[in-house]
């Protein structure tokens, strides 16, 4: 899987798709490529990938989308990114009517 991914970041893409890019591998590999997503990110890529890892989201992500019933329930930035909203979110515990939170303080 390492491999993998490192062949196709030699192209430099802009654009990075990856779907749980870290399920089944060893922590020292996963701590590698999440420096390697970050690196990528800070000069500019853009990473979209989808996790079932809540501590991985919590981690790696700068923003992050939760879906729900296939619509976006929840736009969580930054701080906002914890384990209980990611949890609330991804459950609706909030109620099927309840608008999407969007950003800081929303």
């Amino acid at each position: 899987q390492k491999v993998v991914i490192a062949k196709w970041l030699m192209r430099q893409p802009r654009i990075i798709l990856l779907n749980d890019p870290t399920r089944g591998i060893d922590v020292g590999t996963k701590q590698e490529l999440y420096q390697l997503m970050r690196k990528l990110a800070d000069a500019g890529a853009a990473i979209l990938f989808y996790s079932t890892d809540y501590d991985e989201l919590i981690g790696c992500c700068d923003r992050v989308l939760v879906l729900y019933d296939g619509a976006v329930k929840r736009e969580l930035v930054g701080a906002e990114i914890t384990e209980r909203a990611l949890i609330s979110s991804a459950l609706n515990i909030h109620g099927e009517d309840s608008p999407v939170g969007l950003g800081v303080g929303a």
